[in-house]
């Protein structure tokens, strides 16, 4: 796969950076020169003025800060995003990336003031780009060591869990990443979600309840529900004792996948009387842990009595049992269907909230090419779904290598990073889409943005897509994408100020002001 001449690469020197670009050789080789953003991103506005955060799909900007001045009163420009603070939609729990056992063993092979550096500009709140939401596995993943759950050996009839314990993966690698995460961002919010349940807990199917010895494939055993619920509480426990907090969890990982390298096939049907267990422990141990259903494809992998898989899930436990509050909505990946799937979903239960919580990029969509992956993903990743409900959107790996990996054998041997890291010295990075795309958003969007609309005086462009957000701290933002082949100027008028943007040609910009 070869690299396109505006990919960026970063090499990491012992104690700074020096951001450079190279030549269309995936070797990670040959810099040449070009303008660069300050190694220090500063998200905050100055008075009376803007903050933008610009990136072109050729490469020209690549998260190029800029200001520009605010003006009083109402633009009348015929070009104008006019907002209506008084259209509030969801609240936004915020953007991030998988940390998975892959990701963290590449970044811990780096220099450590060279991979705090990255951090910090990633998820610092006043030097980086504030990214405040992870997702890791509970037990292994497609990027992980090895197979393995918490509990591979059953315990005693009593305690059948009670050889519970973290393997390296955790312990080595993704609980020192996420610690010192933590130290950048001590807000950032983690989800959890296993592959598989311990192997001893699955059956062939649930009628006969032949065992099933096997890492992919097979169904929870009935008779472990309340057994693998208490297994969920443990790991939860457990990382609270570490200093992890888990703020939510999805009861299994694309649950209608059998094919993955640890998985555990879990149609409605099966998911709904353990999702019902698992929120009724929580309830009983004290956790308020958020529990997010389905976690899987637009399209319900074509399984015909799979369709609106969390309405019906919904509907089979009902809202009025012990820990149902915790059950607050469903979770979506985008490997097949349509993003159209948010808003039938939303429409049918708008009570339940809605997350996007896995994308990927790699070989069979030109993960590495920029000039043909950042529109498309800014797009329908990153606008359509906060613009149809989402609260949170998370890609998959922020780091892999270049040769994607590490990885086991069944699942992705195609996948590229939200970053890729060059295993020769560690200390050569390479940007790809997803790094855009979630640090766009989390620049100017804040944990605990609403949301907002537009009046009917907005501009009507169908090149133009748009989303804006009332921060909490009262601050506004819009983020912009442009898929003409022309800039395209752009003012947004919040009713009190307006200030004119340059939205580049198949470009991106993220503003933030004061109102």
């Amino acid at each position: 796969m070869k690299y396109h001449n505006h990919k960026i690469m970063m090499f990491i020197c012992a104690t700074a950076f020096s951001v450079t670009a190279c030549s269309n050789s995936n070797s990670f080789s040959d810099p040449i020169d070009f303008e660069t953003p300050s190694e220090v991103p500063n998200p905050i506005p100055t008075q009376g003025t803007a903050k933008t955060f610009t990136t072109t799909a050729d490469g020209t900007y690549s998260l190029a800060e800029g200001e520009t001045k605010l003006f009083d009163g109402v633009s009348m420009a015929p070009t104008t995003i006019e907002i209506d603070k008084n259209k509030k939609f969801q609240t936004i729990d915020g953007f991030g990336y998988a940390i998975t056992y892959s990701s963290c063993y590449n970044l811990m092979q780096m220099n450590p003031e060279a991979r705090l550096a990255l951090l910090k500009r990633i998820y610092s709140t006043t030097e980086g780009y504030g990214v405040s939401y992870a997702r890791i596995s509970l037990g292994c993943n497609d990027f992980s060591s090895t197979e393995y759950t918490y509990c591979d050996k059953k315990g005693s009839e009593n305690d059948p869990i009670s050889n519970f314990e973290l393997y390296s993966d955790e312990n080595n690698y993704v609980i020192p990443i996420l610690k010192e995460i933590l130290s950048i961002n001590p807000s950032l919010k983690i989800i959890a979600a296993p592959w598989t349940c311990p192997k001893w807990m699955k059956v062939a199917d649930i009628d006969t309840k032949t065992p099933k010895d096997s890492w992919t494939d097979g169904h929870l055993n009935p008779d472990y529900r309340e057994t693998y619920a208490k297994y969920f509480v443990k790991f939860i426990n457990v990382m609270k004792e570490k200093g992890i907090n888990i703020y939510a969890v999805s009861p299994q990982n694309e649950p209608l996948n059998k094919a993955n390298c640890a998985s555990l096939y879990m149609p409605w049907q099966e998911e709904a009387p353990f999702v019902k267990a698992l929120a009724t422990e929580f309830k009983r141990s004290g956790l308020t842990t958020k529990i997010y259903v389905f976690d899987h494809n637009y399209n319900y992998d074509n399984i015909a009595d799979q369709e609106d898989y969390p309405i019906k899930l919904y509907n089979a436990i009902g809202d009025n049992f012990e820990g149902s509050e915790l059950v607050v909505g469903a979770a979506y990946h985008d490997y097949g269907g349509n993003n159209s799937e948010l808003t039938d979903i939303h429409n049918q239960r708008p009570d339940k909230e809605l997350i996007f919580s896995e994308t990927s990029i790699g070989t069979w969509n030109n993960g590495r090419d920029l000039s043909k992956r950042l529109m498309a993903d800014m797009k329908n990743v990153a606008l359509a779904t906060v613009n149809q409900n989402c609260k949170a959107v998370l890609v998959w790996n922020l780091m892999l290598d270049n040769k994607m990996g590490p990885n086991l054998d069944g699942g992705c041997q195609t996948c590229y990073g939200a970053i890729d890291i060059n295993q020769n010295g560690y200390n050569q990075l390479s940007y790809n889409s997803h790094y855009y795309i979630i640090n766009h958003m989390a620049s100017v969007v804040a944990p605990g943005a609403v949301r907002i609309g537009t009046t009917s005086r907005t501009i009507n462009d169908s090149k133009i897509t748009h989303a804006e957000f009332l921060n909490p701290d009262g601050s506004l933002a819009a983020v912009i994408i442009n898929e003409g082949d022309e800039t395209k100027s752009i003012n947004l008028s919040d009713g009190i100020h307006n200030f004119t943007c340059n939205v580049p040609a198949n470009g991106v910009i993220s503003c933030k002001w004061n109102k």
